[in-house]
Order: structure tokens, then C-alpha cells, then sequence
């Protein structure tokens, strides 16, 4: 079992501003969490940066051109109230795109069984037009984009993060070869998420309320998650690795614990196993208490490995 782990110095560079949630102190704790005897095996690589061709799979030319524009030599350029660029934003941006994509080509080619790309900016909530909630490019749905341009038919997107991924929801939207699949607390940013909410039959959301239990989630995900997958048949799992529905995250209201995600991550690798040639490819989104981020990535990973 090859399981690569793709990051970047560079990632550790983005800075959103002072207060900011989505601080480089995330991603030390995550790599933190992996500097251990237990992940010793792991295939260290370094992320490339993603191509324009990469980016524009999944984006509009002119958010591309705005973003490559937009970085400043000093001091910070809003993109909106939430996300934020410094003078390091672009590359760290451009190495967490290339991450996954790097990661989806090793996977595909045989060259690693797994991965897991330890990155930030995260990347979920940027559409195709649009930068927002802390996202520059959508990083899991350009490597999503790069598989079937490889000639895959049935790439699955399992999002777990406590928010909507509505950027990859708007990208794959009429994309029949691409399965979105996410559990999210709602009410809650950015609003989108319902039930009915479901593209060209290839969208699956599970919403949970706010306080929802550990029970409530695994329930989600036997019961519409797990199954959806199961009838989908798909050639590649990727896995949107958002740790912010843990009890321990201050922006949100889930409940779940370490024992989820390594409960979850599982059940998608037996989904792999069963379908995919083992095929996965995991890529950090959200997670904001450096405690939970330490342990779920820990448990996370742990079961990419088995």
C-alpha cells in the first residue's frame, strides 16, 4: 500500500489576515499530526503548481485572470468579507490546486494507491466564477475535472466538511460522470445544501441540523450517503476532508468525533476497494480547533493507510 501525501511550504505562507480562522496554524497542526512513527510510511511528496489548463477545467477565465491578478506585493486584498489575499496567497493557492491534480494523476497511473493532500487555502466553496468563503480555486474539482480528462466515467466526490460545498456542487452541477455527495450542517453558511438540491440526478446532499449527534451523521451517511455510492459504481473516490463538524469546532455546531472520520474514511476506502482499484484521493478543507484538526486528521489518515 503506496499512500502518498502531497503538501507545500508555500501553503503554510497564505496569510488572510490577523484573526483570521483560516490561519497557517491549521495546516501546522495537521502536519503535526503526521509527524509521527505512525505515518512514517507515508510517500512524502512536494505539490506542484497547478496549470492554467487545470484551473480552467473548473473556472471561468476571467476568476482565473482576477486571482492571478489580484495578489499584492504587501498588506492583504479582499476578495470578499471572508476570503483574503497576501503576497503568498497565489502560490500556496496554485500548489493546493496542484495537489490534488498531482494526487489524482498518481492514483490513476499507478504510481500511489491513496493520497492525501495536506493544503490550504481550502477549495470547496469556489464556483466556477467566484472566489469566496476562504476559497481561491476549487482544488477537489479541478482534480475531479483532471480524472475524466483522462478518460475516467464515474469520479465520486464525498464532502464531510460541516459546510456546503457549493462550489464543487456548482461546477459538477450537469455533469452526470461526477457524483457530489456531502453531509452539512444547515442552516448554515453558505446557505445552499438542501435535499432537493440534486443537479442531474448526480447530486446527493445529506443536511443535518444544528447539535446533531454522531448517530445523526453515520445515520446520514447509511442511509443515502453510503448507498448513493454504492449505485453510482465509481472508478475514483475523492474525499473533501473538512474537520469542522467535530464537537470541538468554534464555527459551527455538529457534533462528531475523531472515531467519525475514521469511521467514514473506512467505509469510503471499502467503497474504493470495491469499485475503484483502491483509488482514493483526500484533500484537507475546513477544521478550525487545532486539537480536533490534529486528532481527526490523525484518525483520517490512519485509515487511508489500512
Amino acid at each position: 500500500m503506496n499512500v502518498a501525501l502531497y503538501t507545500h511550504a508555500a501553503c503554510l505562507a497564505h496569510q488572510p489576515g490577523p484573526g483570521h480562522p483560516e490561519s497557517p496554524s491549521r495546516l501546522q497542526a495537521v502536519l503535526q499530526a503526521l509527524d509521527d512513527e505512525r505515518f512514517a510510511a507515508l510517500d512524502r511528496r512536494e505539490a506542484p503548481r497547478a496549470t492554467r489548463a487545470q484551473l480552467a477545467r473548473v473556472h471561468d477565465a476571467a476568476l482565473i485572470e482576477r486571482i492571478l491578478a489580484a495578489a499584492p506585493k504587501d498588506g492583504y486584498v479582499r476578495l470578499d468579507a471572508d476570503t483574503a489575499m497576501s503576497p503568498d496567497s497565489l502560490e500556496a493557492a496554485l500548489r493546493a490546486a496542484g495537489a490534488v491534480c498531482a494526487a489524482v494523476d498518481a492514483v490513476i497511473d499507478g504510481d500511489a494507491t491513496r493520497a492525501f493532500c495536506a493544503v490550504r487555502p481550502p477549495g470547496h466553496h469556489a464556483t466556477r466564477t467566484t472566489a469566496m468563503g476562504f476559497c481561491l480555486f476549487n482544488n477537489i474539482a479541478a482534480g475531479a475535472a483532471l480524472a475524466l480528462s483522462k478518460g475516467l466515467q464515474r469520479v465520486a466526490i464525498v464532502d464531510f466538511d460541516v459546510h456546503h460545498g457549493n462550489g464543487t456542487q456548482d461546477i459538477f452541477w450537469s455533469e452526470p460522470r461526477v457524483l457530489y455527495a456531502s453531509t452539512h450542517q444547515s442552516p448554515l453558511y453558505p446557505g445552499t445544501g438542501a435535499a432537493a438540491e440534486t443537479g442531474v440526478g448526480n447530486i446527493v446532499n445529506a443536511p443535518l441540523p444544528p447539535s446533531a449527534s454522531s448517530f445523526a451523521f453515520r445515520e446520514a451517511c447509511n442511509d443515502i450517503v453510503l448507498p448513493a455510492l454504492h449505485r453510482f459504481r465509481p472508478e475514483l473516490v475523492l474525499i473533501s476532508a473538512g474537520f469542522d463538524a467535530h464537537y470541538l469546532d468554534p464555527l459551527a455546531n455538529l457534533n462528531l468525533g475523531n472515531e467519525d472520520y475514521l469511521w467514514i474514511t473506512r467505509e469510503l476506502v471499502g467503497i474504493a476497494q470495491t469499485y475503484a482499484s483502491n483509488r482514493v484521493v483526500s484533500s484537507l478543507e475546513g477544521g478550525y480547533s487545532l486539537t480536533a484538526l490534529r486528532e481527526s486528521t490523525a484518525a483520517h489518515v490512519a485509515a487511508l493507510m489500512t
